[in-house]
C-alpha cells in the first residue's frame, strides 16, 4: 500500500520518533456542508487556497523531507477541480495521498481521483439514519444518500488490494446509540471505522474543528452511556469488526469527554510528537503545528529552504511554544500517530493492519446493496445505548443507559 520510501519513513520514526510521517493540507476552507462540530470554513478563510504549481513545490520539499503520508482536507477538498492533479503530484513523488471528504463527490470525479494515484479514503459517516445524520450536516438533504453512493463509487474504482477506507465518526451526544450500527455497516462493506469524540470551545479560543455549540459538551450524568458504548465497541473490534481505534485512544476517548486529562502524549513529556511525526498546512502553504493552532513566525511549506528549516532549532522552538501550552486534543490522525509509534502494542497493530495481514475486500458493493444493508443493521431489535433525555422515535429497541 505505501510505496518503498513511505516505509523507510515509516520505519525511522517507529525507531526514533524523529521522522515526518504525516502531513495534514487543509487544500480549501471551502465546504458545501456546515457540520455541526466544524468551524473550518470560518477558521482558515482569512487564507487563499495555493495554485496547483505552488503544490508541486510543495510536494518536492516534502519528497526531500521523506514526508510518507499527506491527508488532502479541506473544507472540502472536491471542491477543488484540480483535485485529481493535486494527489497526483504528491504520489509521483513516492507521498502516500489520503483523502477525507464529506462524500458529496460525483462517480467521474471519484474515478479520476483514483486514476491518478489516490488509494486511501475517508468519509463522514455518523449515523444510518439518514434524517440524523444530514442534521449534523447541517440540514442538507439527501447528503447521507449522496455519500452512500460515493462509497459505493470507491468501492467500484479503488482496488481491492493496496487500498484503504474508513468512516469518519463523530461520537455526540446526537449518535451515540448509532456508533455500533455503524461500525456493524462499515465491517459489511469492507470500511474501517474511525471515532473522534466532539470537540467544544469558546469564541475567544476559536479553533477549526471545535464547535462553539456549548450545549455539545458531555455532561456528567452522560458520562456511564459514553464509557458503555467506548466498551462495547472495543468488543466488537476483538470480535473482528472494523474498527480501526487502538486501546489507548479509546480510552482517552473516555477521560477527553469528562474533561479529564489525556494520556496519549505521556510518553513524550506531555506534549504531541509535533513537528516530530506530523503537522498541517494551511491553504496557502503555510506550516502549523496542528489543525487547531498556527505559529506566530510565518513559516511556509513553498520556500525551497523549507527542508533545511524543518530541522532548524528556531523552528523547532517556535513549534514548541504552541504544543507545550496545548492541553491536548483527540482528532483520531495526530493521537493515534504517536500511539502506534510510541506503544508496542498499538504498533504491531498498524504493521498487521497495512503490511503483513490486511483485512479482505468485499468490493464492489452497489449503492442499493449499501442502502438495504443500512436499513437492515438500523432496523434489528438489538439493545442500543441512548441517553435518557434523548427518547428517538426510531423503530429499534432501545436500552437506557
Amino acid at each position: 500500500m505505501f510505496p518503498k520510501s513511505s516505509k523507510l519513513t515509516l520505519a525511522r520514526a517507529a525507531l526514533f520518533q524523529n521522522a515526518p510521517v504525516y502531513v495534514q493540507y487543509y487544500i480549501t476552507a471551502r465546504c458545501n456542508l456546515t457540520c455541526q462540530q466544524c468551524n473550518i470554513i470560518y477558521a482558515n478563510s482569512d487564507v487563499r487556497e495555493c495554485t496547483l504549481d505552488e503544490i508541486t513545490r510543495m510536494a518536492d520539499n516534502f519528497r526531500k523531507l521523506g514526508v510518507a503520508m499527506v491527508l488532502l482536507t479541506g473544507g472540502e477538498p472536491f471542491i477543488r477541480q484540480d483535485l485529481p492533479q493535486i494527489v497526483r503530484a504528491f504520489v509521483e513523488r513516492g507521498i502516500h495521498v489520503r483523502m477525507q471528504t464529506n462524500g458529496l463527490a460525483t462517480e467521474e470525479r471519484i474515478h479520476q481521483v483514483v486514476e491518478y494515484g489516490g488509494r486511501d479514503i475517508s468519509i463522514s459517516l455518523d449515523s444510518l439514519w439518514p434524517s440524523n445524520q444530514e442534521e449534523i450536516n447541517g440540514g442538507f438533504a439527501r447528503s447521507w444518500h449522496d455519500a452512500l453512493r460515493a462509497m459505493a463509487a470507491f468501492t467500484k474504482y479503488l482496488p481491492s488490494e493496496g487500498s484503504f477506507a474508513s468512516f469518519g465518526c463523530v461520537l455526540q451526544r446526537d449518535n451515540l446509540g448509532d456508533i455500533e450500527d455503524v461500525i456493524r455497516f462499515g465491517t459489511e462493506v469492507s470500511w474501517f471505522t474511525s471515532l473522534v469524540p466532539i470537540h467544544v470551545t469558546t469564541f475567544d479560543r476559536p479553533m477549526n474543528f471545535r464547535t462553539f455549540d456549548q450545549t455539545k459538551r458531555w455532561k456528567r450524568e452522560e458520562l456511564p452511556a459514553v464509557n458503555t458504548v467506548i466498551e462495547r465497541v472495543r468488543a466488537m473490534r476483538e470480535e473482528g469488526y472494523l474498527l480501526y481505534d487502538s486501546d489507548q485512544y479509546l480510552d482517552d476517548i473516555k477521560r477527553f469527554a469528562a474533561n479529564e486529562p489525556t494520556t496519549w502524549r505521556s510518553k513524550n513529556g506531555g506534549v504531541c510528537d509535533s513537528p516530530n511525526l506530523y503537522f498541517a498546512v494551511l491553504p496557502n502553504g503555510d506550516f502549523a503545528p496542528c489543525c487547531d493552532h498556527r505559529l506566530s513566525t510565518r513559516f511556509s511549506c513553498l520556500d525551497p529552504k523549507f527542508p533545511e528549516i524543518y530541522w532548524q532549532d528556531h523552528f523547532r522552538r517556535a513549534a514548541r511554544e504552541v504544543t507545550s501550552a496545548c492541553s491536548g486534543c483527540m482528532y483520531g490522525s495526530y493521537p493515534e500517530m504517536t500511539i502506534a509509534m510510541r506503544y508496542l502494542k498499538a504498533k504491531l497493530e498498524r504493521i498487521k493492519l497495512f503490511l503483513t495481514a490486511p483485512p479482505v475486500k468485499r468490493w464492489p458493493v452497489s449503492y442499493e446493496r449499501m442502502l438495504a444493508t443500512a436499513e437492515r443493521i438500523r432496523t434489528e431489535p438489538r439493545e442500543r445505548v441512548r441517553l435518557l433525555a434523548r427518547a428517538p422515535a426510531r423503530p429499534p429497541a432501545v436500552t437506557a443507559v
